[in-house]
């Protein structure tokens, strides 16, 4: 729990002026992983679902701690957070070679762009067996402009 909340505290005082995404991953004691999942920006500045980065990074954690309540998570952190406008692609795979399983985030300025970003990242670290996307999402930046009634993008397949 102290992992927890000094993470939520890391990710609260950098760039607390800026908005859109973070990712957040749990880690058992052995080190495997035991959940992920993320939070982003669902409509520009001025939005009802538009906030800050800080605040992606302590949703995302939250999120976390109930996705794995039932499991005691050793460790948790923000895989990765953006403050830029885009898509993003969260994708997970086994290094065989070296008994270990791999998360990697691509991001870009299309869907194919992040999904194509996010297991380029899986084969540089040789995770190339059982690979798959586990998460696309749209997020809003800081770069957004402002609207109140912008429609959400919002795309999210095998959750974890």
């Amino acid at each position: 729990m102290k992992v927890s909340i000094s993470a939520a505290l890391v990710c609260l005082l950098v760039h607390s002026a800026f908005a859109g995404d973070a990712v957040a991953i749990g880690y058992v004691e052995d080190g495997a992983w035991a959940a992920v999942t993320y939070n982003r920006s669902s409509t520009p500045r001025g939005g009802q679902h538009y906030h800050n980065s800080a605040e992606a990074c302590t949703f995302a954690l939250r999120d976390l701690q109930i996705r794995a309540s039932d499991v005691y998570l050793a460790r948790t952190e923000i895989l990765g957070r953006s403050d830029e406008t885009g898509y993003v692609a969260v994708a997970q795979g086994k290094a065989i070679s070296r008994s270990k399983e791999v998360t990697a985030i691509g991001r870009g300025k299309s869907q194919i762009e992040a999904d194509r970003n996010a297991l380029r990242k899986l084969i540089e670290r040789d995770a190339t067996t059982e690979s798959q996307i586990v998460y696309r999402y749209f997020s809003y930046g800081n770069d957004s402009g402002s609207s109140k009634t912008a429609k959400s993008r919002h795309h999210r397949t095998n959750h974890r």
